[in-house]
């Protein structure tokens, strides 16, 4: 961890809403004027898509369970050594990993190389002059047998919706954006399910602030559901681990007034409504990323 060259990690699995998290950060970033290195957790996977696949069958075939949440799967010490790196110098490498032709010709066009969809790019520095280092994936918080991703993180946050309403979007997600039928998607979330307790779950009791969203609407069977909830067909479950109140001077009273119809479940945690969300996290998030700058600044 470091004052001088903060990292921030925001961690969930494949289609919990992290990307709204990370748009969040995003408008706080302009806003603010910081200049992050952004890292997709999708870069640190180690093998390209093609590749993966053959190593998904060959475990198949020998009976063993292999998925992207899984260390088998994944470069936990390079990214234990990006974090480390990035805060104890401002630098570190990172790479790209192409999900579609659109990413792939402009990764092109600026690397001069000639790659294609599932593919990573080649390894790069981080750009210098980098306020912070902000990570976007499933394993920002991830520890286990020879590695531990989490304690070199100055602000985890974890995205954790409940499990069906986890699978609702991700089905449609898939099915949508991918063409995969819903026979193929539960065949994945089978798949994934013991690497899914063992090495994402486990990750949520090492954030410092855990977004759940929690659906007011019938959801008993994903499979079946139509549409995913709407935000204001939800609420949004904000949980503070015990210390990161006072470390980070978290105020309730402050929240509880500023976000309509909020009130506090827990001694630890508030609840928003879902339409609200976006606005609860750039309200919280805002003065711990600004209390980072100015530590960062006052260290010269």
């Amino acid at each position: 961890m470091s004052k001088r060259h903060p990292v921030v990690a925001v961690t969930g699995s494949s289609g919990a809403g992290t990307s709204t998290v990370k748009r969040a950060f995003e408008h706080i970033f302009a806003r603010e004027g910081i200049t992050p290195a952004v890292v997709e957790g999708d870069s640190y996977h180690r093998y390209e898509r093609m590749p993966m696949k053959q190593a998904m069958a060959d475990a198949l075939a020998r009976g063993e369970n292999f998925s992207h949440f899984g260390p088998e799967a994944n470069l936990f010490d390079k990214l234990e050594e990006l974090f480390r790196s990035y805060g104890e110098t401002g630098a570190g490498q990172k790479r790209y990993y192409l999900h579609s032709a659109e990413e792939a010709a402009e990764h092109n066009a600026r690397l001069g190389v000639d790659l294609g969809p599932g593919q990573f790019t080649p390894w790069e520095d981080i750009p210098a002059g980098t306020d912070l280092l902000f990570y976007e994936g499933l394993h920002g918080g991830v520890k286990g047998d020879g590695y531990d991703v989490a304690s070199l993180a100055d602000l985890l946050v974890g995205v954790v919706p409940i499990t069906n309403l986890e699978w609702i979007q991700k089905i449609h997600r898939d099915n949508a954006e991918r063409g995969y039928s819903a026979e193929a998607i539960v065949d994945t979330i089978l798949r994934r399910m013991p690497d899914y307790i063992n090495h994402i779950c486990p990750q949520f009791g090492e954030t410092d602030i855990n977004f759940q969203r929690v659906p007011t609407v019938d959801t008993s069977n994903p499979f079946i559901c139509r549409n995913i909830p709407t935000p204001d067909e939800s609420f949004v479950i904000i949980h503070f681990r015990k210390g990161a109140r006072e470390k980070w001077g978290i105020d309730f009273n402050y929240l509880l007034n500023m976000i309509h119809d909020s009130f506090m479940s827990s001694p630890t945690s508030i609840v928003v409504n879902g339409g609200k969300m976006g606005f609860a996290m750039e309200l919280i998030l805002t003065p711990i990323i600004h209390r980072m700058i100015e530590e960062k600044k006052n260290l010269g």
